[in-house]
This record gives structure tokens, C-alpha cells and sequence, in this order.
């Protein structure tokens, strides 16, 4: 079988956000949330399309990689988050890249 090529494979994006809140949050239960809010934004169906994955979260900032077609929806998805897991919370889109060294290059 032979490996795609570069034009039919898949273009993600990287976007880095930040979360306020005011407690820390444990990354299990924030990446179960995020997915939740997702769900219930788009649908089971644009989720699975999606590819949407939380690579990185640490210190109430994290990454999150998705299809580069649905990039726009997540960062709408953030602006509308209020509440998660009973809490007050609020998610900033700082930076979108299609590589993630980009986006963790500013740490």
C-alpha cells in the first residue's frame, strides 16, 4: 500500500489557548470537558471530522490540534464556553498554527 500524498492528507492546525479560572485545573477532567462543549457546539458527527485532540495542557494553558477546516469553530466554541464542571471559566485563543513547533516556540 502505498503512503498519501502531501495534497490528500489531512491539513491540521495547532491552537494554542489559555483558560482563566480560579482554581487549576486537572487535565483529564478539562479534556472531558472541552470534548463535552465540542459535542454539544457541533455534533457527534463534526467532532469525529474534526480530529480535535488536546495535546498539551499545563499551568492553564494548553494546545489543541484540529482540522484545519474546523479552526474557526473551536476558537467560536471558546468564545461561547462560560461554565465548565460547575465553574466559571473563560478560554483565549492566542496563537493558530498549521506547526506546532510555531505555537510552542513561545513559551
Amino acid at each position: 500500500m502505498k503512503p498519501l500524498t502531501p495534497s490528500l492528507r489531512e491539513n491540521n492546525r495547532y491552537v494554542k489557548f489559555q483558560v482563566n479560572t480560579e482554581k487549576r485545573l486537572n487535565i483529564k477532567e478539562f479534556e472531558k470537558g472541552l470534548q463535552e462543549e465540542f459535542l454539544s457546539f457541533l455534533g457527534q458527527i463534526e467532532l469525529a471530522k474534526s480530529s480535535f485532540k488536546l495535546v498539551k495542557f499545563k499551568n492553564n494553558e494548553g494546545i489543541v490540534k484540529v482540522n484545519a477546516k474546523f479552526a474557526d469553530r473551536l476558537r467560536a466554541m471558546f468564545a461561547i464556553i462560560e461554565k465548565m464542571n460547575n465553574e466559571k471559566i473563560t478560554i483565549k485563543s492566542l496563537k493558530t498554527s498549521g506547526l506546532i513547533n510555531k505555537v510552542k516556540g513561545e513559551e
